[in-house]
C-alpha cells in the first residue's frame, strides 16, 4: 500500500491515539463518542491525531464517516457541535493492514513521522487473540520506543482466562513495554460513583470511622443485568459470568470498598491499598470454594412482559453448555478492619432489572427500646452507592411515623448525581481515556492486581470442575436468581437486597 497521504505540517509536540480495530464496536460506540466529548470540553492536547488502524479495505474518508456517524448515534441526547467533530475528524487518517503484517506497522511508523508526532497512545480494540501479535509487531518495528515524548498502551479485559494465561500475556507486554507504560481498562472503575467511594469514604469525617467490623455487619456488591449475552455469546459461553465480571469488575468493586487510605492520592499508593485487599482474601479452593459460592444458569422466562429464551437456546451457545450465567460468592478479608464481616458479590444476567451498586448493612442496635414492631426491619440502617443506573447514594434510616405511637418506619435520604450536578455523570471511557493521554494511572489495573484476583478465581473455577457436569441450579429468567442463592445467604441469618 502507498505512504500515507497526510498534508499537515509536522508539529515537534503531536499527540495521536493509534486505535488498533477502528472499525470495531468499541470504537464506534465508546471511544470515539469519548474523545468527542473531551475534544468539546477541551481536555485534549492540541494538535491531537487518530490513527485507525484495520484491515478493511477503507479510506481515511471512509473511516472518518464511520467515526462520525458513531459520535452521532451513540452520544445519547447530547447536542453535537459539527464544528467540533469536524476539527477532531480533519485529523483522521486510516492505514488498512492485517495486524500481522509487519508492512502495516513500518506505514504507521511512518505516519506518525510524517505528523511529527512526539506522543502515542496505542489503544487495542481489539479481540484478546490478537493483543500478543499486535504488542509483538509494535516492538518489532520499534513504535513503543521514542526520544522525546511517551508511548503507552491501553489493553481491554480480559486479561488472559486465567493465571497461567494472564502472566503470560503479561510477559509479552513487559518483553516490548514498560510496566508504567501499560494502562490495563477495566472501564468500571471509570464510573463516577466508583471514583467518588474514595471521596466519600476518605473526604467525609463522619462515614470512615464507622467503615469497619465494629459497625458494619456485611456488605453487598451486586452488579445485575436484565438482558442476556446477545452478540457475545461466542465469548461468553467460554468465560461465564466468573471471568467476564467477578474477576475484575467485582473484586475492583470490593478492593475500593474496602481498602485503607492510602498515604498519598496518586497511582501507586492507591494500587497498594487494592492489592493489600487481594492479598488478604484467603484462597478459594477445593471444599471451601464450593461451600462460598453459588453458580446458574437461566432458562426461559419473562422479563417486561417479553419471553426471552433460556441460555442454552441463545444463538452461538452450545446446546449442552454448563456455562455460569449466575454467580453468588461470599468473601473474608482477614485483616484488622473487616475481620468476620462477609463481603456478598452476586452478579447475573436475565435478571429482573440493570443494576450495580454496593450496599454497606450496617449492625442493628443492641436493645430494641420500643415497643412497637419495627417496620424498618431487623438492621435498619443501610447505605447504597448506586453504580448505575440513577448514580447517586442511598442512606436507609428508622424514623418514627407521625401520630401518638412510636412506631419506626424506614426513611431515605438521596444524592442523586443528576441533581445535585445538573446532568448525568460523564461517561467511563472519557475519564480514563483522558487519563491515559495524561499519564494518570490512577483507575487502571496493576499486573500484580491482575494477579491476585485470577488466584481467587482460578481456586473457584478448579473447585467447579470436580462438582461434574450435571448439577448446574437454574432459574427462571426474569427473577431474582436461583433458590439455591437465597438459601445460601439466608443460612447466614441474612437476605439479598432486591433487585
Amino acid at each position: 500500500m502507498p505512504e500515507i497521504d497526510i498534508i499537515n505540517e509536522p508539529c515537534s509536540e503531536g499527540v495521536a491515539i493509534v486505535i488498533f480495530g477502528v472499525t470495531g464496536d468499541l470504537a464506534l460506540r465508546k471511544l470515539m463518542p469519548a474523545l468527542y466529548e473531551n475534544a468539546k470540553n477541551s481536555r485534549l492536547p492540541s494538535p491531537f491525531y487518530i490513527l485507525g488502524f484495520a484491515r478493511r479495505p477503507w479510506s481515511h474518508e471512509k473511516m472518518r464517516d464511520v467515526l462520525r456517524q458513531g459520535v452521532l448515534d451513540y452520544s445519547g441526547d447530547k447536542e453535537i457541535d459539527s464544528e467540533i467533530l469536524e476539527l477532531l475528524l480533519d485529523n483522521a487518517y486510516y492505514i488498512e493492514s492485517t495486524f500481522e503484517d509487519e508492512d502495516g506497522y513500518h506505514r504507521l511508523d511512518q505516519a506518525l513521522h510524517q505528523l511529527g508526532v512526539q506522543n502515542t497512545l496505542f489503544y487495542l480494540s481489539t479481540p484478546p487473540g490478537l493483543y500478543s501479535t499486535i504488542v509483538e509487531n509494535i516492538g518489532k518495528s520499534q513504535l513503543e520506543s521514542c526520544q522525546e515524548g511517551w508511548r503507552r498502551i491501553v489493553v481491554e479485559k480480559p486479561f488472559g482466562r486465567d493465571l497461567e494465561s494472564a502472566r503470560t500475556l503479561d510477559k509479552q507486554l513487559h518483553s516490548v513495554f514498560n510496566e508504567d507504560q501499560i494502562y490495563r481498562m477495566d472501564h468500571y472503575l471509570g464510573k463516577e460513583t466508583v471514583q467518588n467511594i474514595l471521596a466519600f469514604r476518605f473526604g467525609n469525617g463522619i462515614f470512615e470511622p464507622l467503615w469497619n467490623r465494629k459497625y458494619i455487619d456485611h456488605i453487598q456488591i451486586t452488579m445485575a443485568e436484565n438482558e442476556g449475552v446477545g452478540t457475545r455469546a461466542g465469548y461468553y459461553d467460554q468465560a461465564g459470568v466468573i471471568r467476564d465480571v467477578f474477576q475484575n469488575h467485582l473484586l475492583q468493586l470490593m478492593a475500593l470498598t474496602a481498602m485503607e487510605a492510602p498515604a498519598v492520592f496518586s497511582a501507586k499508593a492507591v494500587r497498594d491499598e487494592k492489592v493489600k485487599v487481594l492479598k488478604s482474601i484467603a484462597d478459594f479452593r477445593g471444599q471451601s470454594a464450593l461451600e462460598n459460592t453459588i453458580r446458574a444458569q437461566y432458562v426461559s422466562g419473562t422479563i417486561d412482559g417479553k419471553r426471552v429464551p433460556s441460555y442454552r437456546d441463545e444463538p452461538n451457545v452450545a446446546p449442552d453448555s454448563i456455562t455460569e450465567t449466575y454467580l453468588a460468592a461470599r468473601l473474608f478479608i482477614n485483616n484488622w478492619r473487616w475481620a468476620g464481616v462477609p463481603f456478598y458479590l452476586r452478579s447475573g444476567k436475565r435478571l429482573p432489572h440493570r443494576v450495580t451498586e454496593i450496599a454497606i448493612q450496617y449492625t442493628q442496635v443492641p436493645l430494641a427500646l420500643f415497643g412497637q414492631r419495627n417496620l424498618a426491619g431487623d438492621a435498619p440502617n443501610v447505605m447504597v452507592l448506586r453504580i448505575q443506573p440513577d448514580e447517586g447514594i442511598t442512606l436507609y434510616l428508622g424514623a418514627k411515623s407521625p401520630g401518638s405511637v412510636m412506631q419506626i418506619e424506614p426513611v431515605k435520604m438521596r444524592f442523586s448525581y443528576a441533581e445535585a450536578f445538573s446532568g448525568d455523570p460523564p461517561e467511563a471511557y472519557e475519564r480514563l481515556l483522558l487519563d491515559s493521554l495524561l499519564g494518570d494511572a490512577t483507575l487502571f489495573t496493576r499486573s500484580d492486581e491482575v494477579e491476585e484476583a485470577w488466584r481467587l478465581t482460578d481456586g473457584i473455577i478448579s473447585a467447579w470442575a470436580t462438582q461434574g457436569l450435571g448439577n448446574l441450579p437454574v432459574y427462571e429468567a426474569g427473577t431474582q436468581g436461583p433458590q439455591s442463592a437465597e438459601d445460601f445467604i439466608r443460612k447466614d441469618g441474612r437476605q439479598w437486597r432486591r433487585i
